[in-house]
């Protein structure tokens, strides 16, 4: 009896007959050998992982309220990770997973959807379905190692997914740097939100201004020199430098047939590597919002 038993475990933990090798192995393989035995013998795996299809997987992914990878000293398994590994077992076909992701209803499994295909796309996938998900403020509750919850939202879920080596404890599959498929073409710039946001730009602006006339009320209780020059057209300057910069970049790239293929290269990098400083600095200003929004929400 005890014979029959395992085997049937077995078999309900095997990998999908006629399933693809993701990266050269098996899909299931993707996932640390502990923290799948963990997971095999958790009873929300027993439970509610068993027989899932592709359809039946969402009534479940409704359901959860938090996203995480193991917590505790005993390694325990969350709900989400158990999905992750059912998906895994399943294989579906990946026109589904993006409408895992596309859906705007249920963002825990949006979330599922974007972990799963973190794990099993290629780099143009990943950039292409995940970046879109950084314009998707909704808050997350994420389960730590400690068995704590704390806030996430999804456009830095998303954000890790591209950019750090471990996620929810499973190391994710390396991909190509968004850097090196610009410079080969494969791979458009992206392009901010926050550049069409004329709210945004709004409030910078008054800003400011704020901070030009708080300058000026200083200078005058001092007793400032009038001749020096004021930091607005400082700053003023400082942009018309910018513009002209940029707009001798456009110039570079209509003149670019003008020099050789080692020149265009070294140009072309530098102008990638300046579009990169600029996204650097469009995740400052959203999280600098984030912070905004969730000393807003405390107060």
């Amino acid at each position: 009896c005890s014979s029959s038993s395992s085997s049937l475990n077995t078999m309900a933990n095997q990998t999908v007959k006629g399933a693809i090798a993701v990266h050269g192995k098996d899909p299931q393989l993707l996932m640390e050998k502990i923290i799948r035995e963990r997971i095999r013998d958790c009873s929300y795996w027993k439970e509610n992982c068993f027989a899932l299809t592709a359809e039946s997987v969402i009534e479940k992914a409704v359901e959860l309220d938090h996203i995480g990878g193991v917590y505790s000293n005993l390694i325990k398994p969350t709900p989400f990770i158990c999905l992750v590994l059912k998906l895994l077992q399943i294989q579906p076909d990946k026109d589904i997973v993006i409408e895992y992701i596309k859906n705007k209803d249920f963002k825990y499994l949006r979330a599922l959807g974007m972990m799963y295909l973190r794990l099993i796309g290629d780099s143009l996938e990943c950039y292409h379905h995940l970046e879109e998900q950084l314009n998707d403020f909704r808050k997350l509750r994420y389960k730590t190692r400690e068995g704590n919850m704390k806030l996430t939202y999804v456009d830095e879920f998303a954000d890790s997914l591209l950019r750090d080596e471990r996620v929810c404890d499973i190391a994710l599959p390396r991909i190509a740097g968004r850097y090196q498929l610009e410079l080969n073409d494969q791979l458009e710039p992206r392009r901010s939100k926050l550049e069409d946001d004329s709210d945004f730009e709004e409030a910078l602006g008054v800003e400011a201004d704020k901070v030009d006339q708080e300058k000026q009320e200083a200078k005058a209780l001092l007793g400032g020199d009038d001749d020096e020059p004021e930091d607005g057209e400082e700053m003023g300057e400082k942009e018309d430098d910018g513009r002209s910069g940029r707009k001798s970049d456009d110039d570079d790239e209509e003149n670019d047939d003008a020099y050789s293929d080692d020149d265009r290269r070294r140009r072309k990098e530098d102008r990638v590597r300046d579009r990169h400083r600029d996204d650097h600095e469009d995740a400052t200003r959203r999280k600098r919002r984030h912070g905004d929004s969730r000393s807003r929400s405390r107060s």
